[in-house]
């Protein structure tokens, strides 16, 4: 079982990702944030890289990468944004949401079909993300859901989720043509890429703000490294379904650490929407 200390491992630094994440969007904008993070990021993987080694790289490999190379460059930058306007518990549990965008996306893209097991998975997804926003009620029935809609932060987290319907299938072709490892370095890298241009044009964050923050923001790339070697360490022993089903425990984590480290409101409904959100993931991942 030492797979699922890795994968409990990954959540936590995907959270604390988060978390830091919000914290320095205080002080520098998201365009600055989005960049630096994932450059970062690149610089702590590169060594890692070359003691792993480069695979054979595929065809397919590079029709991957620039697809969904480009989308999560796009998807990136609005979970930046999202987690700026919004609590970090409204937020970030909604990205477990991607399996329910998947049941379109996987058919037409993968040619992947869901089962029973799906039906059920999405049925708690949608009953989770309704708890999520509980508090909500006194508005009417259908206010909870609404809120999904009205609230900016979940609005673009909910673009987020639906656009990693879609590179969910470009990032499993581009394992397959490259390794796990050395997928997500490329990506990172493209990313990164992507987005230095976005950043030196929209960015208003002067350099004098920027410099006293660059350890906080290579603090940020440091948790994605270490999360990404963490799931890698995972994956390597057990399936890649089971190790992204505890993976995605961020959820939970990050709905505890905003309400503890950013005085955010509702811990009870937004942990057990939360929970009943990653309860439907885990039922549409493991069986």
């Amino acid at each position: 079982m030492i797979w699922l200390a890795f994968a409990i491992l990954t959540a936590f630094f995907e959270s604390l990702k988060d978390v830091i994440s919000k914290h320095s969007l205080k002080l520098v904008d998201e365009y600055v944030v989005a960049f630096l993070s994932q450059a970062f990021a690149v610089v702590f993987l590169l060594p890692v890289l070359g003691i792993v080694g480069i695979p054979e790289i595929q065809p397919d490999y590079w029709r991957a990468l620039a697809i969904g190379g480009s989308i999560n460059v796009v998807s990136f930058l609005l979970y930046i944004k999202a987690i700026k306007l919004a609590d970090l518990s409204l937020t970030v549990p909604l990205v477990t949401l991607t399996p329910l965008f998947l049941l379109v996306t996987s058919p037409l893209i993968a040619h992947e079909f869901p089962n029973g097991a799906d039906a059920i998975g999405v049925f708690c997804i949608v009953i989770g993300s309704y708890v999520l926003n509980l508090r909500e009620k006194h508005k009417g029935y259908f206010a909870p859901l609404q809120a999904l809609f009205t609230n900016p932060g979940s609005r673009l987290m909910l673009v987020v989720a639906a656009l990693w319907s879609i590179t969910a299938a470009f990032d499993k072709v581009g394992v397959m043509s490259s390794s796990p490892f050395f997928w997500c370095v490329s990506l990172f890298s493209f990313i990164a890429l992507g987005m230095l241009p976005i950043a030196l044009l929209r960015s208003r964050t002067p350099i004098s703000k920027i410099t006293p923050q660059l350890p906080k923001l290579a603090s940020i790339g440091l948790m994605f490294a270490i999360a990404v070697g963490c799931q890698m360490l995972a994956v390597g022993m057990t399936a890649v379904t089971q190790v992204i089903a505890v993976k995605r425990m961020s959820a939970l984590i990050s709905v505890i650490l905003g309400h503890f480290l950013f005085k955010e409101d509702g811990l009870r409904e937004r942990l057990l929407g939360a929970a009943i959100m990653v309860s439907g993931v885990v039922i549409m991942t493991v069986f």
